[in-house]
């Protein structure tokens, strides 16, 4: 796991270093000649351009945070609609061939409610790791014994109403692999590496262009960034931190096919 896969770490982390680097720039004004009068308005011009351009990357990783969240959340309601889709479908088949598909499609989907809520924490346990490889075996297993049972099934009628059925199994196992794209799709690295380098720099311009030497006022910037850097990890970890997506499509569509 990546230090952003923790944003509590990715707050603390934040604020420490950004802080410092505020310090740092106040103890280079102290000991370099003093600024003249002229130049502090140059100074203030580039802390000014500096800020702004820290402001653009953050928004823009906001934004690319909150465009990947809205996509795990699109594909846990397309993965419930083509399970229930498929279980209604299942119908079609012949009895035996249709309660086997049935019961594997229940047991498929609990293995996709345990996918999205294994990891949904603050912090993320070692424990989830193992979890979760266990979760992708099962599910994996389930997969191939779905597409075997509806492979029989076609071969033994094939008709248009079992190829409906073949469709749909299809939809049910290109929707989980829809969702795992979507939750590695995170924020590149290199937009975080662009956001804390400009950070550091621009707390190191607060220090040295500050006239006056208080600790409150070193402390509000890097707060600040510190703050919005936590939201934008918590938004863009999967597993990690308080804002994930919960399986409610899934779980409703759970209760209703486990329903007696």
């Amino acid at each position: 796991m990546r230090v952003r896969d923790f944003p509590l770490l990715v707050f603390v982390l934040s604020f420490v270093v950004l802080w410092m680097s505020a310090q740092i720039g106040s103890f280079f004004h102290k000991k370099l000649r003093p600024v003249q009068e002229d130049e502090w308005k140059d100074l203030d011009t580039t802390s000014a351009a500096s800020l702004a351009l820290l402001g653009l990357i953050v928004a823009f990783s906001f934004s690319a945070a909150i465009d990947r969240y809205n996509q795990r959340k699109r594909c846990e309601a397309e993965e419930a609609n083509a399970i229930g889709t498929e279980y209604v479908r299942v119908d079609l088949l012949p009895a035996a061939e249709s309660t086997r598909l049935r019961e594997l499609l229940r047991n498929y989907l609990d293995q996709r409610v345990l996918f999205y809520e294994t990891g949904s924490a603050i912090f993320y346990e070692a424990g989830n790791e193992r979890r979760l490889r266990q979760i992708d075996a099962d599910t994996s297993r389930l997969e191939t014994e779905l597409w075997s049972a509806i492979r029989v099934a076609a071969a033994a009628q094939p008709t248009p109403i079992t190829a409906l059925t073949v469709a749909g199994m299809n939809d049910v196992l290109n929707a989980r692999g829809y969702s795992q794209a979507a939750w590695w799709n995170r924020v590149p690295s290199a937009a975080w590496s662009l956001m804390a380098a400009i950070a550091i720099f621009c707390n190191l311009l607060l220090g040295y262009d500050s006239r006056r030497q208080h600790i409150v006022q070193f402390m509000i910037l890097p707060l600040a960034l510190s703050i919005s850097f936590l939201l934008i990890a918590d938004i863009d970890s999967p597993r990690g931190g308080l804002i994930h997506v919960l399986p409610q499509n899934l779980l409703s569509l759970s209760q209703s096919l486990h329903a007696p």
